[in-house]
């Protein structure tokens, strides 16, 4: 079983699951375990050989935001990045996860 993982910002839980994917350090979580109200897109986009263009949206919670904190994979352009379509990450100061334990 994995591990909970949860991202917060400003004290509200931004995201939360049970099923996710964790692939280089990041947790990917399931676009409906994102609460889609707090994201706003951002012009910000990076690029990865294997994954493919990443889209960068802000959170903003009770008038803060964090900019460039959350991205997603719209499109993926290798078959071992397939499973990271539309799943968010976000920046590792608002998660709670155990990596100790998901490392072990």
């Amino acid at each position: 079983m994995m591990p909970h993982a949860t991202a917060t910002f400003n004290g509200k839980i931004i995201a939360e699951t049970d099923t996710y994917e964790f692939v280089e350090g990041n947790v990917y979580f399931p676009p409906s375990s994102v609460d889609q109200t707090v994201l706003t897109p951002s012009e910000h986009h990076t690029y990865c050989p294997w994954k493919g263009q990443a889209s960068y949206n802000n959170i903003v919670v009770d008038g803060k935001e964090a900019k460039d904190a959350a991205w997603y994979y719209p499109e993926t352009i290798t078959d071992k990045a397939r499973g990271l379509k539309d799943y968010y990450a976000f920046c590792g100061a608002f998660l709670s996860f155990p990596f100790r334990e998901h490392e072990a």
